[in-house]
């Protein structure tokens, strides 16, 4: 495949991860960056031949220029997204997607108008082990029927930094905790059980003294009738986990240490969860997960396929979950969950 000539605006913090699953996956010539921090963009230029420019207009006018790859806060994924798609890039957007309904239809909206390519950030579940694992245990009886699911994604993130972060503005973090990292569970779980279409929310606001919910809960209807829910908290100790319920037997994800636990049905006995092992592939199916979503990025590019996965709909569907919960808290009632 020939490579494709990307830059990247927003070129440290998670920015310098992204550059990494790009370098890794041996698919991208990246000539340019931008970043507010010049020791950033010079760190590009060191590991990856990036030239610093003084203005993201100046990037996008980079001689060559196929892809944008966007890795900044979230709050300005929307606006740099559709300057780089009126410019004739394709896009490759960090998750959340972007802050507002309004922006995930205009991003809709010129990715119609353009027909340009637009992968979204979130992990290529389809390469992703422990996924794989969950679905063997769904397919194989051990679960039975499924009867809920439960996750969180939690951690103390809200008790520190400064009030200027976007992730501080209630305006372009709705939900706090449930657009930080909510969306991460919402998109994994999204992949296994199906869209979710009817939420009911619970936000609080008094734990710590940021403007953005210290706490989330949420009520989760699936497209299939599945009921499950998903808790982010921005002021507790690092947790997350996704627990499988079902007739046979319950499933437990340490997602953050890549553990299991499987709880047997028994009558008449108290079950005792037994660690299960989880297959970890080798080192080539390792990088194929870590760099999956770059890997189908380009081959979208590059005509291998027809969109790239995960691309504007899975990051669409994530980030509207949140928004109608967000609703949900604000106006007292159950909320349908539509895409534009």
């Amino acid at each position: 495949m020939e490579k494709i000539k990307a830059a990247n605006i927003g070129a440290g913090g998670f920015g310098a991860h992204r550059r990494g699953t790009m370098r890794d996956s041996g698919m991208y010539d990246l000539l340019g960056s931008y970043d507010l921090n010049p020791e950033a963009m010079a760190a590009a230029e060191r590991e990856d031949g990036a030239k610093p420019c003084g203005s993201y207009e100046e990037l996008l006018e980079l001689p060559g220029l196929e892809a944008v790859v966007v890795s900044t806060g979230g709050k300005f994924h929307a606006e740099q997204a559709v300057a780089a798609m009126r410019a004739g890039k394709h896009v490759f957007v960090e998750k959340p997607l972007c802050s507002t309904q309004a922006e995930v239809e205009e991003l809709y909206r010129v990715k119609r108008d353009t027909g340009l390519h637009f992968g979204v950030g979130h992990n290529d579940h389809s390469r992703d082990p422990m996924c794989k694992f969950i679905r063997e245990y769904l397919e194989n009886g051990k679960i039975g029927k499924l009867a809920a699911i439960e996750s969180n994604s939690s951690h103390s993130g809200g008790l520190a930094g400064s009030p200027d972060n976007w992730r501080f503005d209630p305006d372009k973090n709705p939900g706090g905790m449930l657009f930080q990292c909510g969306v991460h569970a919402l998109h994994k779980m999204m992949y296994l059980f199906g869209p979710v279409t009817e939420v009911a929310a619970f936000l609080s606001y008094d734990v710590h003294v940021t403007r953005t919910a210290d706490v989330a809960q949420a009520l989760l209807r699936f497209e299939s009738g599945l009921a499950g829910n998903l808790n982010c908290y921005h002021v507790t100790a690092y947790y997350h986990q996704l627990r499988l319920f079902g007739t046979h037997g319950n499933l437990y994800i340490h997602t953050q240490e890549g553990r299991a636990w499987y709880q047997e049905r028994k009558s008449g006995a108290r079950e005792i969860p037994e660690e299960v092992e989880v297959p970890r592939g080798d080192k080539e199916a390792q990088k194929e997960h870590r760099c999956g979503n770059v890997i189908s990025f380009a081959q979208a590019l590059r005509g291998e396929i027809e969109e790239p996965w995960p691309g504007l709909d899975e990051g669409a569907r994530s980030v509207t979950v949140v928004f109608a919960c967000e609703q949900s808290y604000k106006e007292g009632r159950t909320v349908k969950v539509v895409l534009p």
